[in-house]
């Protein structure tokens, strides 16, 4: 199969039927075979009845629904899973992402042999002070910590070769990261194309002031991941380490103060620098033993799924 087109959503009912529509008819527009695959996120509308309908008209339709609302990160993890084409394609169902963009993107990522392309909303039509300014500032600083160098992390839209989606572990909140995740992976042909964004016109938002501040929460453990993650001895060992030294060496000096240089002063128990080199050396320990957990973690670490699917829409059915 050449492309499939991953649709995650919760609560967008009103939307899906156009949205179809529009797909439909960008790729009757191109001979290639394709899927259309919605993830219904714990959807509490009718969002997958009509899902079922247009599998009904259109058996490249298919869905998946989640028993719950477990996160957008967690859709996409479930659609990785279950798409079959070359080319990945993703973009949200509340018609801001246009679907125009789709045939473009596809044909960039065989053309020129990419692994990634996001989506950069030059241009928004969101609030300025509640959505545009902190957008930058999260993308500002994903730019400096990932070094990688795009505009828009959290655009819907993205591309990506095959072999991308199915080598990647999309948890959490990590959906905006999924170019650094793949980069970290060893796939670096990572572009970006400017996409139309359009105003919504059915429903609400479903994200917050929350989602800024879990993002840069998120790019921290990315950071530490990336750093750290295969050997977290290194991060915490280190620590630990200097923290013992300056304890040690802080007793070494104390002791040599009481017993040679003033031997009638007061008690070394009596000395606040003996707690303070005590609860370094304490610290530095526990360090060391956060490092050695970490290790063991590592070493038999499961990947575990995060959600539970209620329902399939398949080929078959």
């Amino acid at each position: 199969m050449d492309l499939s087109i991953l649709i995650p959503l919760l609560n967008e009912s009103e939307s899906l039927n156009e949205l179809h529509q529009w797909i439909l008819n960008e790729l009757n527009n191109d001979k290639i075979s394709y899927e259309i695959i919605f993830i219904d996120d714990g959807s509490l509308d009718d969002s997958w009845e009509k899902i079922k309908l247009l599998h009904q008209s259109n058996l490249n339709t298919i869905g998946i629904r989640f028993f719950k609302n477990y996160g957008k990160s967690q859709a996409l993890h479930a659609g990785f899973l279950n798409c079959r084409g070359k080319v990945v394609v993703t973009l949200d169902a509340d018609l801001q992402d246009s679907p125009s963009e789709i045939l473009n993107l596809y044909h960039r990522i065989i053309d020129e042999n990419l692994d990634v392309i996001s989506g950069w909303k030059k241009k928004r039509y969101d609030s300025l002070i509640f959505k545009n300014l902190p957008s930058k500032l999260f993308n500002w600083a994903a730019r400096r910590v990932s070094g990688i160098n795009i505009h828009d992390f959290n655009c819907g839209i993205k591309a990506y070769r095959s072999e991308v989606i199915k080598n990647i572990n999309v948890y959490g909140e990590m959906h905006r990261y999924i170019p650094v995740l793949a980069s970290h992976k060893g796939f670096k042909k990572i572009k970006e194309q400017i996409v139309i964004h359009q105003a919504r016109k059915y429903g609400v938002t479903k994200f917050g002031w929350s989602r800024f501040i879990n993002g840069f929460l998120d790019l921290v453990t990315l950071w530490f991941l990336n750093k750290f993650g295969k050997r977290p001895m290194h991060l915490f060992g280190f620590i630990g380490t200097i923290m013992l030294l300056i304890g040690f060496l802080a007793s070494i000096y104390i002791g040599i103060d009481k017993l040679f240089l003033k031997t009638q002063g007061r008690l070394i128990t009596q000395r606040p620098e003996f707690f303070i080199a005590l609860t370094t050396m304490i610290l530095g320990a526990q360090f060391f033993a956060a490092g050695f957990v970490g290790e063991l973690i590592v070493k038999n670490q499961n990947n575990l799924k995060r959600y539970k699917v209620i329902s399939t829409l398949s080929y078959e059915k």
